[in-house]
């Protein structure tokens, strides 16, 4: 739950508005500006409203909308001219309060760990690992018409996830696919020619196997796209398949080490941010599996709690991290997405036991109305 902040406390009540200073130039900030965290900060306007900023995310500045109201904008979009928020303070004597505490339970139970900071984490293989939770979770915001973005790598395909995490997508619990090109590329590799990287689904490699993930990226380029190959019958099962045939957009960030790349893999890395920032800007949730870049390049967007504008709610957004190495969640948790679960386990073992919490959890839903009606 969410504690927010007394604001007729005298500190706040007295505390100066924020103070905004136009910037000098396109993509330039002024010298001093505020820096944003992924934690609630609140912004005190001339009118002496605290309020939350628009689109929050870390590594960002504050500036004012046409309207009045408070926004998290990257410095390369600020125009020269703009208000940005100044200061340095987040304690609000200077117009703007970071509440670090309030996404970590009862007041008191808070100490200076609460502040937002890089290079902190506990992670553990030996933390348990509450499934029930999260299928709870998943079915809440499926239910609720949440947004919960799934980060995943090719270990996922390799592990022997794939046809579970295709059912994930199939059955409403996917509202965006995050990875790179390798994870369609292997996705496709097996649908179309029976392996991953060359290696059958016992993990003996195949002959000739070598090329396999070329050749399927031939034929989606041939077809034009990934939904084309959907459409001619050249991808028929998978997650990408699942994908396109359930409507759950994908984004796949290009990089460097690409082959091909696929005609769908987005190689320009500004634009891919501002595709993805589409889903992290109605996100609700996030699980990321076997993926160390894409996880901190998912988790540097995403703000530490769920804001409506419209009614005001503010909540935790779930944040789970799966990896097989402690060192891979640590590694998200020090690049600042400090409230990601970590669950130290292999994609295959943690995809199939979600499933099946997730269906229990479905089936339990089911008959409780009747349930009551006997009753």
């Amino acid at each position: 739950m969410y504690r927010a902040p007394d604001f007729s406390q005298p500190r706040f009540a007295n505390a100066p508005a924020a103070r905004f200073m136009a910037a000098p130039a396109d993509g330039v900030l002024p010298e001093g500006f505020f820096s944003t965290t992924n934690l609630p900060t609140y912004v005190k306007l001339q009118s002496g409203e605290w309020k939350l900023p628009r689109d929050p995310r870390m590594d960002s500045a504050l500036v004012l909308d046409a309207d009045g109201a408070p926004r998290v904008l990257e410095g390369r979009y600020v125009r020269g001219g703009q208000p940005v928020a100044m200061g340095l303070a987040e304690d609000g004597s200077e117009g703007i309060y970071v509440h670090a505490a309030g996404l970590m339970g009862a007041e008191g139970d808070v100490g200076p760990e609460g502040e937002f900071k890089f290079m902190s984490s506990e992670v553990s293989r030996e933390k348990p690992t509450d499934y029930g939770e999260m299928a709870r979770i998943l079915v809440d915001e499926r239910e609720r018409g949440g947004h919960f973005i799934w980060v995943v790598g090719p270990a996922v395909l390799h592990s022997r996830g794939r046809d579970t995490l295709a059912w994930f997508i199939r059955e409403g619990f996917v509202g965006a696919l995050f990875g790179g090109n390798a994870v369609a590329v292997h996705d496709i590799e097996s649908a179309t020619m029976g392996t991953t990287l060359g290696m059958n689904n016992r993990g003996i490699p195949m002959e000739g196997g070598h090329a396999f993930h070329m050749r399927a990226i031939n034929r989606v380029r041939a077809a034009g796209s990934i939904p084309a190959a959907v459409e001619q019958g050249i991808i028929t099962e998978g997650v990408m398949h699942a994908a396109v045939t359930s409507g759950v957009p994908y984004v796949l960030a290009g990089s460097i080490r690409d082959d091909g790349p696929l005609p769908d893999t987005i190689t320009d890395a500004i634009r891919c941010q501002e595709v993805m920032k589409e889903h992290t800007r109605r996100c609700t949730g996030v699980i990321m599996i076997a993926t160390a870049l894409h996880s901190i390049a998912t988790g540097n967007m995403l703000p530490s709690y769920v804001w409506k504008e419209e009614t005001g709610e503010v909540r935790p957004l779930t944040t789970i991290c799966v990896d097989s190495s402690e060192f891979v969640v640590s590694k998200l948790k020090d690049r600042g997405t400090h409230q990601a679960f970590g669950v130290i386990t292999n994609a295959q073992d943690f995809l199939h036991v979600l499933r099946f919490y997730v269906e229990q959890e479905v089936m339990e839903r089911a008959r409780a109305p009747q349930a009551v009606g006997a009753a």
